[in-house]
């Protein structure tokens, strides 16, 4: 304030009512936006955890019904082919049915993921966890797949006849449960994939 003579001068320092505010509005406007996509990558999440649990039930349901006889035998012996008599076919029925069942259970945590986006505990629980079922898969996958190789192809070094040529729905049953495993697997990488995004965007 300043007086002089007769006209008395009053300074006011303006101030502004949104002062401040801006920046919290942008917070919240980028806290918003990785919501949304994080939800969106629950959501696709989720969707792919389905395709799974459909790829591996089929690969080991046409495994354990992977079985021919041929229309003729002999007085001794019968001309069979099943995959419970090879372990590598026995090991990736075992395997497939874990990983099945291992997916149906995540999918309650996958749901949660979509409610709660910004929560970490059950993306990482999670994507451990796949890495888990990925290992088994892929195991499984590769040990049939050298013994579906060996039924087409067969080895002469070691006098493994080829039999698909005669057991033809046996080595056709056998040969789609190893693609669907692989399609399994595939997916494992895209679900471990979207989990380790989701956390670094976390961060």
């Amino acid at each position: 304030m300043k007086s002089g003579g007769d006209s008395t001068t009053i300074d006011v320092e303006a101030r502004s009512p949104s002062k401040g505010k801006g920046p919290v509005l942008a917070v919240h406007h980028v806290k918003e936006e990785k919501g949304g996509m994080k939800r969106g990558m629950a959501i696709i999440d989720l969707v792919l955890r389905i395709g799974a649990i459909v790829a591996a039930l089929a690969a080991a349901a046409t495994m354990g019904t992977s079985d021919q006889n041929l229309p003729f035998f002999t007085q001794f012996f019968q001309f069979e082919a099943s995959y419970d008599d090879m372990p590598s076919f026995q090991f990736f029925l075992i395997a497939m049915s874990i990983v099945a069942g291992y997916l149906v259970l995540s999918l309650p945590f996958s749901i949660v993921s979509i409610v709660r986006p910004h929560a970490s505990g059950p993306r990482l629980l999670l994507l451990i966890l796949d890495l888990v079922a990925l290992t088994l898969a892929t195991s499984a996958a590769g040990a049939a797949t050298s013994i579906v190789y060996l039924a087409h192809n067969g080895n002469a070094s070691s006098n493994w006849l080829a039999i698909c040529n005669q057991f033809g729905d046996f080595c056709r049953n056998v040969s789609g449960a190893v693609v669907a495993s692989f399609v399994t697997v595939v997916t494992f990488m895209f679900l471990i994939l979207l989990s380790a995004l989701a956390l670094r965007n976390h961060h």
